[in-house]
């Protein structure tokens, strides 16, 4: 894991974070500590991705990875969440 994914966070977090089993339970665990997690974070602090243009959002429906962020809400606030498109079976979620 790159270091400079980790920049800002503490032990705790850190260890807090690669307990969590899903992007879910990270983003929950993240909002409690008072932690916005970039898209790169979150990817690199879960066992995802390397690169925030890699991560792709799981869809909440059919399971694919095969998904697109169509908009983004609060940007860089406690609070952003963003908009999701799945490509295989057409449904749009929110994820925090």
């Amino acid at each position: 894991m790159k270091k400079e994914l980790l920049k800002g966070l503490t032990e705790e977090q850190i260890a807090k974070a690669k307990a969590c089993r899903s992007q879910d339970e990270l983003l929950k665990a993240a909002k409690e500590e008072g932690v916005t997690l970039t898209d790169e974070q979150l990817a690199a602090v879960s066992g995802g991705f390397c690169s925030s243009s890699d991560f792709r959002w799981k869809c909440t429906k059919c399971g694919s990875s095969d998904t697109e962020v169509v908009e983004r809400y609060n940007q860089g606030k406690e609070d952003e969440y963003v908009r999701v498109h799945c490509k295989k079976c057409g449904y749009y979620f929110y994820g925090l």
